[in-house]
């Protein structure tokens, strides 16, 4: 049990299946994520933290470990056997090389992705769900429009009403990826911090 994850109302149940000891660190091969009272530190780096069974249904990609459990906390109504999740971390930047590894390893799965509420988390969500799908994407943002780019197409769109879902209806992509969003706050960390303040 960690006091700090108790007070933010995480479950020992979801402490004990990400494997939390009294501090709060998690290797991503080469570097850690840490979390403190008033410090959160997410590495950059081509390696990925991972958790749960290879051979689990479905799969959550986000891009660190404690949004990764703030997420399931929030949400576990959702999702009654956690046996039959994996979780990955990407860190703070997407790496090709961390796409097909996941494509490679957990092919066939339910999949999840779990980033920030705002631009940057959409334009990750898009560029690992294209990833997946071994369609190499680019998006640029010029402005108040969006530009995405893949080997075959081209398309521009208001950055307001950018999102995996417009991406996939976009290049007629059937939807295969499900995005989440935390509807009160940037980031389910930030939500379950939030909460746990009142």
């Amino acid at each position: 049990m960690n006091n700090l994850l108790t007070k933010l109302g995480i479950p020992l149940e979801i402490q004990a299946f990400f494997g939390v000891t009294y501090e709060l660190s998690f290797s991503y091969g080469d570097q850690y994520e840490r979390y403190g009272p008033g410090y959160h530190i997410v590495p950059s780096t081509q390696n990925l933290w991972t958790a749960g069974l290879p051979n689990a249904t479905h799969l959550i990609i986000t891009y660190s470990v404690m949004e990764a459990m703030a997420f399931i906390t929030l949400n576990r109504h959702r999702f009654p056997r956690l046996d039959q999740i994996a979780f990955i971390a990407i860190g703070n930047r997407l790496y090709v090389e961390q796409v097909d590894w996941i494509r490679q390893n957990y092919p066939g799965r339910k999949i999840t992705l779990i980033f920030d509420n705002d631009i940057v988390g959409h334009i990750t969500s898009v560029k690992v769900a294209g990833g997946i799908r071994n369609i190499a994407v680019h998006v640029f943002l010029s402005g108040a429009q969006i530009h995405i780019v893949t080997n075959k197409r081209q398309v521009t769109m208001d950055a307001g009403i950018f999102s995996l879902y417009a991406f996939e209806e976009a290049f007629a992509l059937r939807p295969r990826f499900r995005s989440s969003k935390p509807r009160l706050a940037f980031t389910f960390l930030d939500q379950l911090k939030y909460d746990s303040e009142r």
